[in-house]
């Protein structure tokens, strides 16, 4: 509903990633990721807020039930722990492949001078 029907150009692009609902109904904690920087996520929360309206309007139109719940939108921080886990983990993918194609020179060279043969000739 959020992508297809709020046709605000603010608004850029978002992923719910979870929905708390309490038990009686009455209200709804809808967590969001919204790609982009700190600016991007406190315009797209703003539009999202000021959505909550028409989209608790929309939840009741098809959902049918009693008492559609106040929708509030939350950024889920949990997206910015993944995210530097995941720079973490290439930053370190490259520090190795740094670290084996240092190695990997160094032995090369290392190897061919003090290996029998290393001098180009064969051993019989």
């Amino acid at each position: 509903m959020i992508a297809r029907e709020l046709k605000d150009p603010r608004l850029g692009l978002v992923t719910v990633t979870r929905v708390e609902v309490s038990a009686d109904l009455s209200h709804a904690r809808v967590h969001v990721g919204v790609l982009g920087g700190e600016a991007e996520r406190t315009k797209g929360l703003a539009v999202l807020q000021g959505a909550a309206g028409f989209v608790r309007r929309e939840l009741g139109r098809r959902l049918r039930v009693r008492q559609v719940p106040e929708i509030e939108f939350r950024y889920d921080k949990g997206l910015d722990a993944t995210d530097r886990v995941a720079r973490l983990l290439a930053e370190e993918r490259a520090a190795e492949l740094a670290r084996s194609d240092t190695a990997a020179v160094d032995t090369g060279a290392a190897g061919s001078e003090g290996a029998p043969g290393g001098d180009g000739t064969t051993e019989e």
